[in-house]
């Protein structure tokens, strides 16, 4: 009697078996390429984080990797620890082999990396050969006060009719500041004057913006244009500001009748 042979494909080999055989090494089979697969798995380990904030100086360490994430530190060096820049990604940070220290590798703009996003995370993977090994790592890019309010325009205009009522608005734009939260625009304030008075509000985003109040009617037969000065405010430490002219325009009403320079004129005939 012929043994009936089979052959299974493991892992990309082909093992032959007899018929007695078949059903138990199979079972085992299954088990051993389960736990292959598991193996493979395991060569990316668990994350490690950092949180630092931006434009921190070139050379600056943040943390020791090698310390952080269990290893040797001769392992770094013989594994020839390195980030994976592949696919145009740039290098954030530097490992010093011989310590496992992570320095700051070029300078951080964080509103260029996620504009005014809440959170500004960037992932990278630490590689190490020999055995290979892969590790994920965060960076928390904190961000700080870099930025001042700023205008869209450098003066803001208004043509405002000098019969205007006392107690009239009028919506002034906002300005914008590339930081965030606190260190975003917090609050508006308007040089002293005679004839307008500042109302700061708040959008439901919480977006502070201003109006102007006329407090005083405006009289363009004694001042045809008035200047006033708006200051946006940060909230950082220190805070930064940005200033705009407003220029206000008065225009002409029909407010005043003909005079003539006297009540009666004489007319003698000669």
């Amino acid at each position: 009697m012929f043994a009936l042979h089979v052959y299974c494909y493991i892992s990309g080999f082909n093992v032959c078996l007899t018929s007695e055989a078949l059903q138990r090494f199979c079972v085992t089979a299954e088990m051993f390429g389960l736990l292959f697969f598991v193996l493979v798995a395991h060569t990316a380990y668990g994350d490690v984080s950092y949180s630092f904030p931006e434009e921190i100086k070139r050379g600056s360490v943040i943390g020791n990797i090698a310390k952080d994430l269990g290893l040797d530190v001769k392992r770094m060096l013989t594994g020839k620890a390195r980030f994976d820049t592949e696919g145009n990604r740039k290098r954030y940070c530097d490992i010093n082999l011989n310590t496992g220290e992570l320095t700051v590798a070029e300078r951080i703009d964080r509103e260029e990396i996620c504009e005014k996003k809440s959170s500004c995370v960037i992932n990278q993977e630490l590689v190490l050969e020999n055995p290979l090994g892969l590790h994920r790592v965060i960076f928390n890019i904190e961000d700080i006060n870099d930025n001042s309010p700023q205008f869209k325009q450098s003066v803001i205009k208004f043509e405002i009719q000098e019969s205007a009522l006392k107690g009239s608005r009028y919506l002034l734009d906002e300005a914008h500041d590339a930081d965030i939260s606190m260190n975003a625009v917090q609050s508006y304030m308007l040089r002293e004057n005679e004839h307008f008075l500042l109302s700061v509000l708040t959008r439901t985003n919480g977006r502070t913006y201003g109006e102007l109040i006329l407090n005083k009617e405006l009289d363009r037969e004694q001042q045809k244009e008035v200047t006033l000065i708006l200051t946006a405010v940060d909230g950082g430490t220190p805070p930064r500001s940005g200033t705009v002219a407003i220029h206000v325009i008065v225009l002409d009403a029909n407010d005043n009748a003909p005079v003539f320079s006297q009540a009666v004129y004489k007319v003698i005939e000669l």
